[in-house]
């Protein structure tokens, strides 16, 4: 799944430490400082308000603390939009694990994280496990976004960007990375924590 050319080199990954996101309190955080210690799964989603992205951040909530620290791996979700929806996006998918914000969406460019559509899944292609319906998903996304949380509504991000998948650290190291292709494009979580080397449980 993760190829040479989506995989960034050391010097780019020494670059893309040096920009700031936003925690969920609004204080500026090195993205390098968020894995310089430890093997870290880092999910960047397409905006806030994506349903498909909700869903698949779900699936990640399910994996068991104790599988992530018995080999020292954590997971972090980043996304485009304002660090004011952090809160209420963990609370919408259950995930406890840290949640930064690229407003600017500097750190999605300087990992090639180019690509801007609106497409789905492709005909022909099977989609992923979290894809459960698109318009359940499309729905959820409108209810939890600018239904339930009106204030928020432009603050959700670019909803053409695309996001991608990474396994960084200790330090300026990368061992997986996939670029999405398509909307509903993540990887399978469970292809994720294996590439990490989380055991299932």
């Amino acid at each position: 799944m993760a190829s040479s050319q989506s995989i960034p080199n050391e010097e780019t990954i020494a670059a893309a430490g040096q920009i700031t996101v936003f925690d969920n309190k609004g204080s500026q955080v090195l993205f390098g400082d968020i894995f310089a210690s430890v093997k870290t799964v880092v999910v960047f989603i397409r905006h806030f308000f994506c349903g498909m992205c909700q869903a698949y951040v779900s699936q990640l909530a399910a994996v068991s603390e104790k599988s992530l620290s018995e080999v020292g791996v954590k997971i972090v979700v980043i996304g485009c939009g304002e660090w004011q929806l952090i809160d209420n996006y963990k609370k919408d998918t259950g995930f406890t694990g840290d949640i930064y914000a690229d407003p600017s969406r500097e750190l999605y460019r300087k990992l090639n994280m180019t690509v801007e559509t609106l497409a789905g899944t492709p005909a022909g292609e099977q989609k992923r496990s979290y894809v459960t319906g698109a318009l359940s998903n499309v729905l959820k996304s409108i209810w939890r976004g600018p239904v339930s949380h009106p204030l928020h509504m432009g603050k959700q991000g670019n909803i053409s960007q695309l996001g991608g998948d990474f396994i960084f650290g200790p330090g300026n190291t990368c061992q997986f990375a996939y670029l999405m292709k398509h909307t509903q494009d993540h990887v399978e979580v469970a292809e994720l924590m294996e590439a990490a080397g989380v055991k299932s449980t």
